[in-house]
């Protein structure tokens, strides 16, 4: 029996994405999420900001380093699966993930050092300041991939020269046209997603009966956030179904069954 090398590509490529894409999302929600409850203990001085940022802390640390890894793996299949399309579209989409280790992960993984064990050692004020720079970093990252992403479904500011896409205008290749919804709405995704799994922890302890005070102040913040950014999420996918009729109808008609 033989089996299509390119079926094969794409299933090994949809299972590395799948689980990927698990890690930062969580890493993006946790980050906002730990930048506010650590600036609530400065404000406030409530020792139980403190114990929050503390646990959840350990769990974006993973999440973090497991979508590191799970991320260069994907960069290798970009050349191992899809050797044309990182040919052709190598000029494109290289530097855009170039610029997102440059710009964004350097910074997270800079600062994350101090996230994890700079409390005691630079203090609370700095320590805070590190908290809402990896925060940024996770938004920096994610624009450059979802700019990258946004492109191949949208692509606009290159041109075709022997067999391959040279850049004409960067502005219109980072900012074409769905990449201003699609950033948006994978953002409020990942803070949904921080957001239930949030809410999720503290109501298992709420039902354990244990930790009640911290079960109860997750739980709240978590299913408060959810509410609010929930009902942004259901416009920006709207947009984004009317773009890719637009831009890509046979998509849509797959999406329908059509």
């Amino acid at each position: 029996m033989t089996v299509d090398p390119v079926i094969l590509s794409r299933v090994q490529f949809g299972f590395t994405v799948n689980f990927h894409i698990i890690f930062p999302t969580i890493s993006i929600g946790l980050a906002l999420f730990l930048a506010i409850m650590e600036g609530q203990w400065l404000r406030i001085g409530d020792p139980l900001y403190l114990i929050i940022c503390k646990f959840w802390l350990r769990i974006f640390a993973m999440a973090f380093g497991v979508g590191v890894v799970t991320g260069i793996v994907l960069s290798f299949e970009f050349g191992t699966n899809f050797a044309t399309l990182a040919q052709k579209a190598g000029p494109v989409i290289g530097p855009l993930i170039g610029l997102e280790v440059l710009t964004a992960f350097f910074l997270e993984a800079g600062f994350l050092g101090i996230m994890l064990y700079g409390l005691h050692r630079v203090g609370p004020r700095l320590h805070f300041v590190a908290t809402c720079l990896v925060a940024t970093g996770t938004i920096i990252s994610a624009s450059w991939i979802l700019s990258a992403n946004s492109w191949m479904q949208t692509p606009t500011g290159v041109a075709v020269h022997a067999g391959h896409f040279e850049i004409t205008e960067w502005p219109k290749v980072i900012f074409n046209p769905s990449y201003p919804f699609r950033l948006p709405h994978m953002l409020l995704a990942a803070y949904l997603s921080g957001s239930f799994l949030i809410a999720g922890v503290g109501a298992y302890y709420f039902r354990q009966g244990r930790h009640l005070a911290f079960a109860r102040k997750t739980m709240s913040f978590g299913l408060g956030f959810a509410t609010v950014l929930i009902a942004g999420q259901v416009f920006l996918g709207d947009i984004i179904a009317g773009i890719v009729s637009e831009y890509q109808p046979p998509k849509i008609q797959a999406i329908e069954g059509n």
